[in-house]
């Protein structure tokens, strides 16, 4: 039996911090679980994919710390994100690493997870898995996962293009388990409305970018504080999946974002910017996003900001 129907209940403020490539790191994640969210990271940013049972050791260190130093405090647990598609070759490598460790959350993207989750639940782990479709979403369940990120429009790095109004309600048509919003939550507010459209969790990756805690770099994180919405970039241009980027890291690699080069998908000898990991994702909702903080106290403004949102936005039914 997993835990799946408890993991809401594990958490000081519904929300999961979505992992992100290049940019969750173990001290970003003790910081978010310390702070009553799910932190996450992606198995590919510990490298080479040994540091990966190193960065698992310091991330329950320091958990086991925090709760050692305030027993009251409500301490979420970590989730890790695994590449399950068949281009992964570190994935059963980093697996078994995360089953020796007994990862609480395990978020699966970009293929089905079959063959994830009877191994996680073994342990009595739960997976969820990252979709942008229905058809998508009914697979997932197929294999049995524990619930479904929905990953729409608006939301950074691989997005889907798919508005939350849209997709949560075709999916609730057929499942009435767990659901996690993705796209463009930056706020107590979007984590309320994401709990109002019918989901009990929101996943936020791009409100983090700007913590002191990240891996990105001090242009990056800045970036993103400078931009809007209107900064942002969805194409397929840069990976060959369609995700949403920041326009001025495009500019300084030296393109125009607004009329990218059109390519043959089958030219081989096409070659994309050299400067890949300077071309930054970012979400719809950086324009919510004035400062660089530390996670604890993002964490805290977005408590603060979903308290009143309940008081504005749910009073008290009158009899």
């Amino acid at each position: 039996m997993t835990q799946v129907c408890n993991l809401p209940q594990q958490l000081a403020l519904p929300v999961i911090a979505s992992p992100m490539f290049l940019v969750s790191n173990p001290a970003l994640v003790i910081a978010q679980c310390c702070a009553g969210i799910v932190g996450a990271f992606p198995a590919l940013n510990a490298r080479p994919q040994e540091l990966l049972d190193e960065w698992l050791t310091t991330i329950e260190q320091g958990l086991a710390a925090c709760r050692a130093a305030d027993p009251q405090r409500v301490i979420a647990p970590y989730a890790v994100n695994l590449i399950v598609h068949q281009s992964n070759p570190r994935l059963q490598d980093d697996l078994d690493t995360c089953i020796r460790h007994r990862v609480p959350v395990i978020i699966t993207s970009l293929h089905s997870p079959d063959a994830v989750v009877e191994q996680v639940h073994a342990y009595g782990g739960i997976v969820l898995h990252d979709v942008t479709t229905v058809r998508h979403a009914k697979k997932a369940l197929a294999a049995g996962v524990d619930g479904l990120i929905l990953v729409c429009a608006g939301a950074g790095g691989h997005s889907g293009a798919l508005s939350p109004f849209a997709l949560v309600s075709e999916v609730r048509a057929f499942y009435d388990g767990l659901l996690v919003l993705a796209g463009a939550i930056t706020s107590g507010n979007g984590i309320l409305a994401a709990q109002v459209l019918g989901c009990q969790l929101a996943y936020m990756g791009t409100r983090f970018i700007a913590s002191e805690e990240a891996s990105a770099v001090a242009g990056y994180k800045q970036m993103v504080v400078d931009s809007s919405a209107a900064d942002i970039l969805y194409t397929p241009y840069f990976s060959g999946v369609s995700g949403n980027y920041l326009k001025p890291s495009i500019r300084a690699s030296g393109l125009d974002p607004d009329n990218l080069p059109v390519h043959d998908a089958a030219d081989v000898n096409f070659a994309k910017p050299k400067k890949w990991k300077e071309i930054w994702g970012c979400g719809q909702g950086a324009g919510n996003i004035d400062a660089i903080l530390p996670a604890a106290d993002i964490v805290a403004r977005l408590k603060q900001e979903y308290r009143t949102a309940r008081q504005n936005f749910l009073p008290p039914v009158s009899a």
